[in-house]
């Protein structure tokens, strides 16, 4: 099992998960952050640090929010691994609980 980021993230990217993750398996990209499921130590702790409430375990991970598990996989083999916490996008606010956001995920 792993935890998945899933749509909410995006444009928000707020990092208060990355902070308390002791493995450092957070990746970053543009304007969303991704898990890395080989990384990932199932230890809970940035699923309830996730102001957006937008990571959950796979087992838990809603149906249509389910191709999020793929697209964690394939982003955190190509985007950077990020270890601290940094401000949340300017308008990450805004952005907070709109569906639809799929494609605006900037890979």
């Amino acid at each position: 099992m792993t935890f998945v980021v899933t749509e909410n993230c995006i444009k928000c990217k707020y990092t208060d998960c990355v902070d308390v993750c002791p493995v450092d398996c957070f990746h970053e990209g543009p304007n969303f952050l991704v898990i890395d499921p080989d990384e990932c130590i199932d230890c809970t702790l940035c699923e309830p640090e996730c102001p957006a409430q937008a990571i959950f375990s796979e087992d838990d991970l809603p149906d249509e929010q389910s191709e999020f598990l793929q697209i964690n996989e394939e982003l955190s083999r190509v985007w950077p691994v990020i270890s601290e916490k940094k401000d949340a996008l300017p308008d990450a606010e805004e952005w907070d609980g709109k569906t639809g956001k799929t494609p605006l995920l900037e890979r």
